[in-house]
């Protein structure tokens, strides 16, 4: 197959890609900036803790069910009209957020914030794909991958910062100039492209179950950990429901002729193992940017910036390396590149098992750094296999798919680490508070040297256990998660080359015409 041309190209491709790349990561950033503030909003609108956290639930469920709709959004109204709708959108919500006088005002624009922030990231990845020379695509997919790693670094900093000295509303007011920007910027530079639409019957049922389905299933992954899972009625009547509402999606979908989600694109053999891949290792590189902070936060006396600042180091070699994987990863085995990540991410987090109480705000750091290796070497590879075999609104269609796969592995990691971290530190914890007794001449010893036993001793022994056990948890999860990326080297060589000239540039291509 021999090489396309570009689709289209814009008058500046610099201002062109500037805007699309700003674009997503506001969009990005969004998704972690307003965490660190949940505690000030929650106090200025007078509700609880509990009830703040769904200022990031409306968004998350808002947001995986416009995904998987990415696709039918894009055959409707075509790539550039959905993006820049959804650009306009989202700034409006974003700004409607800021001005929200009431908490279910807030929750209700952060849902349709969540859900125009959808599309944004798979349009970005489609329209780059289409103003980039094919020579180019690598390195315009490498740029993104930058944007998706940066953003949530950035994130949490940034919110921590805008909240201690200035105000909340600030976090969404942001967004605004950004907003404006990006839009007009890529609407004028795009909208001499042509697009062709097609009108096809709502598949309603589908709609209908999607919604069910993802939806519930967002509400559990959220909020099973501070409900203690299958303990809590409503968290079990929600999982059958979403469980039973999915499997009829899945049915229903396959045997529509007219789909609201192409579930068919599982066929590609590239596409079904890429999309794997890259959602269980979205899903550990989730887990780490978790456990991490809250682990310095809670257990090693770090505050929230300083522990922003322990994991910042992980964005610095992927703004060095990005441009360089972009430009020359074309001529290597991108399933080689694909190990190079997971066998990097596995060995930091085999580093970060090594970690004691007494590790210093260097050494995590370092290990940071070093772990940044492997990110710059994941996002690109493994999302050009994803699309390689996909031509016209497919490119579209699966973007969005493997963006919600890869956004879904995030929420499993997001509720599953802390779940996991906590009952092993329970573990850890039961086992080394039985060693602390009258028959133990050590611990015995211990207490004589701290004064004899008091309640007030006995506290401070127990504080320390409970530091020593979450420390032992934390070594166990980075086991597991090391091993994990081990494990995802021999998942990614099933895909099958070639992966670049029958493509997600050839797919671009096509998609403009």
């Amino acid at each position: 197959m021999s090489e396309p041309k570009a689709a289209y190209t814009p008058p500046s491709l610099f201002l062109a890609t500037l805007a699309l790349s700003l674009a997503t990561f506001m969009q990005v950033l969004d998704s972690t900036i307003a965490n660190v503030a949940l505690p000030t909003i929650s106090g200025n609108l007078g509700v609880s803790a509990d009830q703040g956290t769904w200022v990031i639930t409306s968004f998350a469920v808002c947001n995986a069910i416009a995904l998987p709709l990415t696709g039918w959004f894009t055959r409707r109204f075509g790539q550039l009209r959905l993006f820049i709708a959804s650009v306009v959108f989202f700034t409006l919500t974003s700004f409607l957020c800021g001005f929200a006088h009431s908490m279910t005002e807030l929750i209700i624009f952060r849902a349709l914030q969540g859900f125009f922030a959808g599309p944004m990231f798979p349009m970005c990845q489609t329209l780059l794909l289409i103003i980039f020379p094919p020579m180019k695509r690598s390195m315009a997919l490498a740029l993104l991958s930058m944007v998706t790693v940066v953003a949530p670094i950035v994130g949490p900093i940034t919110g921590g910062w805008i909240t201690d000295n200035y105000s909340w509303p600030w976090i969404f007011y942001i967004n605004v100039p950004i907003g404006i920007f990006a839009s007009i910027v890529v609407w004028t530079q795009l909208r001499g492209r042509e697009e062709t639409t097609q009108s096809s019957p709502v598949d309603y049922i589908g709609i209908a179950l999607l919604v069910l389905g993802v939806g519930l299933l967002q509400v559990v992954l959220d909020k099973g950990n501070d409900e203690d899972w299958f303990a809590s009625t409503p968290i079990i009547v929600m999982s059958i429901v979403s469980a039973v509402s999915l499997i009829a999606f899945v049915i229903w979908e396959l045997d529509d002729k007219h789909p609201i989600v192409n579930l068919r694109l599982f066929k590609d053999r590239n596409f079904a193992i890429g999309t794997l891949a890259l959602m269980l290792g979205y899903a550990a590189f989730f887990a780490i940017n978790i456990i991490l902070p809250q682990w310095l936060q809670t257990q090693m006396g770090y505050t929230a910036i300083w522990a922003g600042l322990a994991a910042a180091p992980m964005g610095f070699l992927p703004l060095l390396l990005t441009p360089i994987i972009g430009r020359y990863a074309t001529k290597v085995d991108l399933r080689i590149l694909c190990s190079v990540s997971f066998l990097t991410m596995g060995a930091s987090c085999l580093m970060r098992a090594q970690f004691s109480t007494d590790v210093d705000f260097r050494t995590i750091a370092s290990v940071q750094m070093f772990m940044g290796i492997g990110v710059a070497f994941f996002f690109m590879p493994l999302t050009t296999i994803v699309l390689s075999n996909l031509h016209g609104n497919q490119v579209a269609e699966g973007s969005g798919l493997a963006t919600f796969f890869r956004v879904l592995g995030g929420s499993f990691a997001s509720s599953l680490t802390t779940w996991i971290w906590q009952r092993r530190e329970i573990f850890h914890h039961a086992n080394l508070a039985e060693n602390v007794s009258q028959y133990n001449p050590a611990a015995v010893d211990y207490v004589q040297k701290m004064g004899g036993p008091t309640q007030q001793h006995f506290a401070l022994i127990d504080k320390t256990i409970e530091q020593q056990a979450y420390m032992m948890s934390t070594i166990d999860y980075f086991w597991i998660l090391g091993w994990g990326f081990m494990g995802l080297v021999l998942i990614i060589w099933f895909t099958r080359p070639p992966f670049v000239k029958s493509g997600a540039p050839s797919a671009a291509a096509s998609a403009g015409h």
